[in-house]
């Protein structure tokens, strides 16, 4: 059964290396980014998984795959893989997310040209209308308008402050168009 993300989800496509960490996604409920690459902002509505090379001929260089995020936490690498404790990277911080089931998209979004990606902000809007990868990129007016909305999920969750974060100005029609994302008080200032 294939699955669409509502349109104003905000989804971090993030890079899975290979088939065993899909797997613990799938299994385990869970996806591990390294404290020290991970994105500014990891509280997203959903994970969109772009699978590498390492996957088979027919899976390679797309996304088949996204999950709701349900939480977040930071811990180790020695927690979450606790029969590698002598791994080079064990006492390194990670980011956990936490996961609901994975949901097959309705048709894969293949890399095209791109291949080389990390981490990429987009919405569940772009996400349902993607054939390539470089549909997913928020363009214009709306990358203002998500930016916003990560900016204000950081300073809420309290792990930002807000002079570290960029100011962009936004326009309040743009913020009713998307739902009202206001600031933390409710404003659109």
């Amino acid at each position: 059964m294939s699955y669409s993300p509502p349109t104003s989800a905000i989804i971090l496509v993030a890079v899975v290396p290979s088939p065993r960490d899909l797997e613990i996604a799938r299994v385990l409920g869970w996806y591990r980014i390294p404290l020290r690459s991970a994105p500014k902002v990891v509280d997203v509505d959903y994970l969109a998984f772009y699978q590498t090379g390492a996957f088979g001929e027919a899976e390679r260089w797309k996304i088949h795959w996204c999950a709701e995020v349900r939480g977040h936490e930071l811990t180790t690498r020695a927690d979450l893989f606790r029969s590698e404790p002598q791994h080079p990277r064990a006492r390194e911080e990670y980011y956990k997310l936490q996961l609901g089931p994975l949901q097959a998209l309705p048709a894969p979004i293949a890399a095209g040209r791109w291949r080389r990606i990390t981490f990429l902000y987009t919405t569940g809007e772009l996400m349902a209308q993607a054939q390539e990868i470089r549909d997913l990129v928020v363009r214009s007016e709306e990358r203002d308008v998500l930016w916003r909305a990560l900016r204000e999920r950081a300073l809420s969750a309290s792990r930002y402050r807000a002079e570290d974060l960029p100011e962009i100005p936004i326009e309040p029609a743009l913020l009713a168009m998307l739902g009202g994302w206001g600031g933390v008080d409710g404003s659109t200032k």
